[in-house]
């Protein structure tokens, strides 16, 4: 069974104001929708923010959405590692109706947690095959 994950990426970069910051996420959502595997991305739009965020030009700041199947999570999340240098890369990866949130500010710290999350998206996809 094949296993699709909505990945939520927030990108926190404090030397950026809001705009800049929304320009960058816009910069980086051209090249997720490039990544081999990315089925869908979008930014998240206004009515769909979350506690504590802030909303410019109708979309939430600094924040995007991507779908890819679990196994090409891995792709997105080696695209992704090479690009959070100087940078906090906040990931929410959900999948078989859980959800995990992740955190990176270094490529190392960033590949570890990445790691960690495609191991519980395993576990939940054989519970969910096995009915648990």
């Amino acid at each position: 069974m094949a296993v699709n994950v909505c990945v939520n990426l927030e990108v926190v970069d404090l030397s950026l104001d809001a705009e800049d910051l929304q320009g960058a996420t816009r910069n980086l959502l051209k090249q997720v929708r490039a990544v081999d595997g990315v089925e869908e991305a979008d930014l998240v739009a206004v009515t769909d923010v979350p506690e504590g965020a802030m909303a410019l030009g109708g979309f939430v700041v600094g924040l995007l959405t991507a779908e890819v199947s679990a196994a090409n999570l891995q792709k997105l999340g080696g695209f992704l590692k090479d690009r959070i240098v100087g940078k906090t890369l906040k990931m929410s990866v959900e999948a078989c109706g859980k959800k995990i949130a992740i955190e990176g500010s270094s490529q190392v710290e960033f590949e570890y947690v990445l790691q960690k999350a495609n191991e519980q998206i395993a576990r939940w996809a054989s519970e969910s095959q096995s009915g648990n």
